[in-house]
């Protein structure tokens, strides 16, 4: 038993050997690449050098191997399985066939010469499968079962083919504990080994959070801040910020064309925002692949010496790109680039939602414009008319609605982005439905029902429209008279607005369009209010239809969000 504890200690030297050799080359560059690649991605060079790794283990594991009556006590089985699940078939079944073939070659009459090498190729095969049958977490432990097996295989090789018999028996007596017992060293080798490899997972996740780290700081600058679009300074204070997180030497951002923004080394050299491209930028700008470059000189700058270009995409195209520079060579690293990547699909996202915003915005300000260009005629062709009537019988009331609509015409001229108090939005009510009156006359009756106490900063032309919507498209559709009522009161979550009338009544079909967003009809009016309610107070127009007329009502709460009309535009 101590000469069977003895073989057994030797095995678990040889194997700790090797665990010891794989532990120093995890920790050179050229291995650790090897080891973040996927098996799909090694190239055949790659596969190679690997190969010939464990092969040389396995080679090193038989010539240092204990002789026991013709037979070697060693490790050349554990390097065939490690090396074949870690890196897959080919090198598992070369590892294999190269170490099998050298034991044979070395002793090739020796009663287990034939066994080893059948079991040496077996190994090889069944590593390979083991790789990619078998779940990642599970390599280990099967990747031990599988050394078992083959060291049984290989015993029981041995006693069918060693001549005398007897010979074969004295020998798997002696060598079958060490050697399966031993197999057990797969796993630690496996274990060891992918410990290293699921760093680039640690790598990935820590490069991931630095990444929205830098997205959260860069947001603001993405956004238009009060009404400001992005710009050539907002551009440079996202460069300075990735700069100075990642310790870059320069950060530069650029279009298709010219370079729109650069920060640090060599800044002086560059006419920002009439620059053009360098070739190597065109070029990954034309492939939509990155480009690294670890021990270069750039001509501009020469102090620089590594470098790497993201492309930035916006709807499948590239429309751009983020540089990151370094004066020393060789600091691209793995874990850089995955940063870089991850950062520039973050900004790739928000400047494409920047530029969203601002085409919405340019859209909800051509929409306003449309509003108020479409009151004006009509309105102000019936506003005359009336004034002219007035102008004999009754030149008091002529007067005061010549101030009526000079007050209400000054109200649309001198409209901005600016919110305003909700009772100046009433005043311009006021002398809408004064204008309005003098033309219907008796047929038009408005009541006013609004709390006292009311004070509240509202976007401008929220009311107005709703109110023309209740007297063109429901009071004077109807035969009769009709009454509109205005109210304005607080209540438990808010002040809630309400416009009704007793006119001809709204039909489902625009209830269902301006709910679904869509264009109901002439009513451009109607579905303004309704998106810049809803963006606003988080809930657009409640549309009910009476018996007679329509009940328009919207709450502006309690929180609403402190911002410009501009900003309640670019949301949208």
């Amino acid at each position: 038993m101590p000469h069977m504890f003895d073989m057994l200690l030797a095995v678990f030297d040889r194997a700790a050997l090797m665990l010891i050799c794989l532990f120093f080359l995890t920790r050179t560059p050229l291995f650790r690449k090897l080891l973040h690649k996927e098996n799909e991605n090694h190239t055949p060079l790659e596969l190679t050098a690997v190969t010939a790794i464990f092969s040389l283990f396995a080679i090193f594991g038989t010539l240092s191997g204990i002789n026991v009556e013709g037979s070697l006590i060693n490790v050349r089985t554990i390097a065939i399985m490690s090396g074949g699940i870690l890196f897959g078939p080919w090198v598992g079944i070369i590892t294999g066939l190269i170490s099998g073939t050298h034991r044979f070659l070395i002793d090739i009459h020796g009663p287990t010469s034939v066994p080893c090498l059948i079991t040496s190729i077996t190994a090889g095969f069944l590593s390979g499968y083991i790789n990619k049958k078998v779940k990642k977490s599970l390599h280990w432990k099967v990747g031990i079962l599988g050394g078992m097996l083959c060291e049984t295989l290989t015993m029981i090789l041995i006693l069918l083919m060693a001549r005398p018999f007897s010979l074969g028996l004295d020998i798997v007596m002696n060598i079958a504990a060490p050697l399966i017992l031993g197999a057990s060293s797969i796993g630690l080798i496996v274990l060891l080994v992918q410990s290293v490899e699921d760093e680039k997972e640690v790598i990935a996740a820590r490069q991931a959070r630095l990444a929205l780290d830098i997205a959260n700081k860069t947001l603001p600058y993405f956004r238009n801040i009060e009404g400001r679009n992005i710009n050539a300074g907002s551009l440079a204070s996202i460069c300075s910020i990735i700069r100075d997180d990642i310790d870059a030497d320069a950060v530069a951002i650029t279009d298709t064309k010219n370079i729109l923004a650069y920060v640090g080394v060599g800044a002086e050299e560059y006419n920002i925002g009439h620059e053009t491209l360098s070739e190597m930028t065109k070029a990954t700008l034309e492939s939509g692949e990155i480009t690294v470059k670890n021990n270069d000189e750039m001509h501009r700058t020469p102090q620089i010496h590594s470098l790497i270009i993201i492309p930035l995409w916006e709807k499948g195209e590239v429309t751009g790109s983020l540089k990151i520079y370094y004066c020393d060579p060789h600091r691209i690293t793995y874990s850089l680039k995955v940063m870089a990547i991850g950062l520039s699909q973050i900004m790739s996202t928000q400047m494409e939602v920047s530029r969203t915003e601002q085409l919405r915005e340019m859209a909800n300000k051509a929409e306003m414009r449309a509003l108020q260009s479409k009151i004006n005629p009509h309105f102000l062709f019936n506003a005359l008319n009336a004034i002219s009537s007035s102008i004999r019988a009754r030149p008091d009331v002529a007067r005061q609605l010549i101030i009526n609509l000079s007050r209400y015409l000054r109200y649309n001229l001198e409209l901005n982005d600016e919110l305003i108090d909700l009772r100046k939005e009433l005043h311009q009510v006021q002398d809408y439905i004064a204008i309005e009156q003098a033309r219907f006359g008796s047929k038009l009756t408005v009541i006013y029902d609004i709390d006292d106490d009311i004070s509240v900063k509202i976007p401008s032309l929220l009311i107005q429209p709703l109110v023309e919507n209740a007297i063109v498209h429901g009071i004077q559709k109807c035969s009769g008279k009709g009454v509109v009522v205005i109210s304005v009161k607080h209540q438990a979550d808010g002040i809630r607005v309400s416009i009704k009338d007793t006119g001809h009544g709204i039909n489902q079909e625009t209830i269902d369009r301006v709910a679904r967003n869509e264009m109901p009809g002439n009513k451009i009016g109607l579905l303004n209010v309704h998106h810049r309610v809803s963006l606003l107070y988080g809930q657009g127009l409640t549309i009910r239809r009476l018996e007679p007329g329509t009940d328009i009502s919207f709450v502006i709460t309690h929180t609403q969000p402190q911002v410009t009309a501009a900003s309640e535009s670019k949301i949208a």
